[in-house]
């Protein structure tokens, strides 16, 4: 969950106007709200927690803090006063109090038991100022300072005010209150000159200098991208440098660039998919070997500091040992790791004083390029890993986890060189692994008994002041006092004693009423001036028995709804008024997100996520849309495309009223790229996705019956099939079962009387209408081809018609690439093939049998 903390500059040189006759106060109110918004395009900006600090003197600078909402921020920020001095150093010393108000109490420094990157609340503190000089009570200062002394309980632990996941960031406006005919600088936005520059570099973040709007918009841009959950670290080199490696390969001794010796960035820690939170496993050594003979902690700082050597080593790792693998930022050390194009080797990395009897210390992982030499990683192992990780080799390959007593001995060696707090660490990895108990159930942490009790009482003593600290978020500071001024003139008439008084305090008790003459009407034209009624008394909760008759009715539905308590709302207040919502709160969406339930997390992570785009969610890329049909088994599914349209014929609308709607479940089959068995074309759809078949029709006559097997329309809504006595019934369920009926009617009645006789110029018409309509169907995009198939099943004529429709919708398909289509037309064609040269076979066989 990211905290940002907003720091707005509120000292009066803030009222000074720019070129656009806006304060820069102004410019401070809007900038945070568009950076608002640019975060929330982004859907992990769910679980921000905005903060805002002023200039003010503590604890009234914190306007809000951690328990106030969305609507809160966005009321004290538009409602923020230029007033004041500079007081840049104790604004930021506050905003770092405030972020670090609950570390001690959560334990997320884990002070010497090892620094958990995987335990961070990543926080961006971004400042708005104008860049002037600094000023207090006692004087302009030169340069920055941040009160040595804080309120915060534990503050002494560590030797910065900021912790290794808190990044601060300044937006320096220094835009012109004229307009300026210079044209306007490209490309990156510089750092300031101020004194904030250095305290920006020192946590890992930077100053810009704004001169436009412009680049104002640009800065919010950049800032949003900096938004990563990681920590900082300062990587020292230590020993020789490595032989400089020149791009073809060849050895290059003529750049001497010593820029990645020293590098302090980010280490992006990334959350867990499933969980949402950074998982980790190993620690990064303290500086010091935690002794119980040590009375308090010694101080650490703020980031540590990494050494890593530049020996080439080989990779090391065990199946099931865990490890943690941190991306590294782009810095001057990653580009020159990268360019010596040696992705199978690493540099070790080692934190001095770490070890007892080691001043650079052991090893404890490794900086290493990836393969495809994109970006380079930090690999955090067990401590002293090139010891352990051989032994724990041979315990499941040698030893087959029945170790002997040399391997016990080498071990115990090991473990003797690893620091206390890397034992429960190392006994859970060894667990996970399935290897037996080699480490003693008696842990010690290594701290004696004197520090574990301060450390616990800090963390007392710190929610107390966490108390106090919040119940001051929000108040404003005290007015102050205007000087007394003593009376002297002895002889003065009382205030009460004057005429005028006296006679406006007999008006208000209505003693005496006012004339109208003394009222000036025509100040409010339009109103009347309501007189003094003595009768008219406030309707008030009194005894039921002091109202008049005539006022009961009036006052029934009050009492009863006081009695029995059926309102909902408050008193006073009617429905209109309890669903009305304030201007200033229509915008607030943050309030809104938080009620929601935590959406459910995709089954398959590595699958891109779909872009939101504004208006309708389901709208598609238009880039994606213009596709082989090869290639939609890697797009994914289409969405849901409506059904065609029935063509505007009456005839051909009343033709196929009856004609059976496929289940929804059946199309998918078909989308799936199963091919329907041969026959397909005597049905109104392939047997496969429905069942026509009636009961007494043998499965020969199904598949060949491919001239007679059309369906004809009766006068009672039923369908009947030529040479067969079955009745199809409409379908009554949208589709989902065709219901087959018998019906013992005679073939003469059947098939002479209530058949519709189709003349050769209906047929014509009825063939032209299919034909228009195949070219629309085919054309459209999808895998839903029931309604071509159903199409050809209903061309008017010989099988000869027939396999020049399928043709003709084949050259379509080609046309527009539908390659799953043609291969079904293409079963088609061999089934009317085989039906012709079968009919012809029978007809030959008939004549030499005459």
């Amino acid at each position: 969950m990211p905290i940002l903390l907003f720091l707005i500059d509120t000292s009066a040189s803030m009222n000074q106007r720019t070129d656009l006759g806006t304060s820069y106060l102004d410019i401070a109110k809007g900038a945070v709200e568009l950076f608002l918004k640019l975060r929330a395009r982004d859907p992990a900006s769910r679980g921000d927690r905005y903060m805002l600090v002023t200039y003010d003197e503590p604890p009234y600078c914190i306007k809000v803090g951690w328990k106030e909402n969305h609507a809160t921020f966005m009321s004290e920020l538009k409602n923020l006063q230029a007033s004041g001095l500079t007081t840049l150093g104790q604004a930021l010393r506050s905003s770092f109090d405030l972020l670090n108000l609950n570390r001690l109490i959560s334990g997320i420094d884990n002070y010497g038991q090892g620094r958990n990157p995987f335990f961070l609340e990543p926080s961006i503190l971004i400042t708005i100022t104008d860049g002037n000089k600094l000023t207090s009570t006692a004087g302009v200062q030169e340069e920055l300072h941040l009160p040595l002394n804080s309120p915060l309980p534990g503050s002494e632990l560590t030797k910065e005010p900021f912790r290794w996941d808190q990044r601060l960031f300044a937006l320096v406006l220094r835009l012109p209150g004229l307009t300026s005919m210079e044209t306007e600088p490209l490309g990156s936005v510089p750092t300031d000159e101020s004194a904030i520059t250095q305290m920006c570099e020192v946590t890992g973040g930077r100053s810009y200098c704004v001169r436009t709007q412009r680049m104002l918009n640009q800065c919010l841009e950049s800032l949003v991208q900096k938004i990563q959950s990681g920590v900082v670290i300062n990587f020292e080199k230590t020993g020789p440098d490595p032989l400089p490696v020149g791009e073809d390969g060849v050895l290059d001794p003529s750049r001497p660039s010593n820029s990645w010796h020293s590098c302090h960035k980010l280490i992006y820690v990334r959350p867990n998919s499933k969980t949402g939170v950074p998982v980790g496993h190993w620690p990064i050594p303290e500086s010091f070997w935690p002794d119980q003979n040590l009375p308090s902690l010694p101080p650490r700082t703020s980031h540590p500091v990494v050494r890593f050597s530049c020996v080439d080593c080989e990779p090391m790792v065990i199946d099931k040992l865990p490890f943690d693998k941190y991306e590294l930022e782009p810095s001057p050390l990653t580009q020159y790791i990268l360019e010596r194009k040696s992705p199978h080797t690493c540099w070790q990395v080692f934190v001095t004083s770490s070890a007892k009897y080691n001043e650079l210390g052991y090893p404890f992982g490794y900086l290493k390029a990836s393969t495809t030499l994109t970006c380079v990683n930090l690999f955090v192992m067990p401590y002293n890993y090139p010891v352990l990780l051989p032994l724990l080799d041979d315990l499941f390959k040698v030893h087959k986890l029945k170790p002997n007593l040399k391997w016990r001995q080498a071990f115990d060696s090991y473990l003797k060189t690893l620091p206390p707090y890397y034992l429960l660490p190392l006994k859970k990895a060894l667990r996970m692994m399935g290897a037996p108990n080699l480490i003693s159930d008696n842990l010690d942490c290594g701290l004696s008994y004197s520090v574990i009790s301060y450390l616990k009482k800090l963390s007392q003593q710190t929610k107390l002041e966490s108390e106090r600290i919040l119940a001051s978020v929000g108040k404003k500071p005290p007015q102050e006092i205007g000087i007394k001024v003593k009376n002297h003139s002895g002889g003065g008439v009382s205030f009460t004693h004057s005429k005028n008084v006296r006679k406006l305090l007999k008006e208000i008790i209505g003693e005496s009423a006012p004339r109208l003459t003394e009222l000036n009407t025509k100040e409010f034209a339009g109103f009347q001036v309501g007189l003094f009624n003595k009768d008219l008394k406030p309707q008030t909760y009194r005894n039921a028995y002091d109202i008049p008759r005539r006022g009961l009715l009036d006052q029934l539905t009050r009492m009863r709804s006081n009695l029995l308590r059926t309102h909902k709302f408050i008193v006073g207040q009617d429905e209109d008024s309890f669903h009305s919502v304030p201007v200033a709160q229509m915008g607030n969406y943050q309030e809104y997100l938080k009620t929601l339930a935590s959406p459910l997390r995709e089954i398959d992570p590595d699958q891109p996520k779909r872009l939101h785009t504004f208006g309708n969610p389901f709208k598609q890329d238009k880039k994606g849309m213009m596709i082989d049909e090869a290639d939609e088994f890697v797009a994914g599914p289409q969405n849901k495309v409506k059904r065609p349209a029935e063509p505007n014929s009456p005839l051909s609308s009343k033709r196929r009223r009856n004609v059976p709607v496929l289940p929804d479940v059946h199309e998918e089959k078909m989308e799936n790229g199963q091919i329907p068995p041969d026959g397909f074309l005597s049905k109104p759809a392939p047997p496969e996705l429905i069942s026509m078949v009636g009961d007494g029709i043998p499965h020969s006559q199904q598949l060949d019956s491919l001239s007679d097997d059309f369906p004809s329309l009766r006068k009672d809504g039923l369908v009947h099939k030529p040479g067969t006595n079955a009745l199809l019934g409409e379908n009554k369920h949208s589709g989902v079962s065709v219901e087959v009926r018998k019906a013992s009617v005679t073939p003469a009645l059947g098939t002479a009387a209530n058949t519709l006789q189709i003349t050769p110029a209906m047929a014509q018409g009825i063939n032209a209408d299919i034909k228009h309509q195949l070219m629309k169907e085919v054309r459209k995009f999808g895998r839903k081809y029931e309604r071509i198939f159903i199409l050809l099943e209903e061309v008017q004529g010989s099988l000869a018609v027939k396999k020049q429709f399928v043709e003709f919708a084949i050259k379509e398909a080609a046309r527009f690439k539908r390659r799953v289509l043609i291969q079904y037309l293409e079963k088609v064609l061999e089934k009317i093939d085989s039906h012709h040269h079968l009919n012809n076979v029978n007809h030959i066989n008939s004549r030499s049998s005459c």
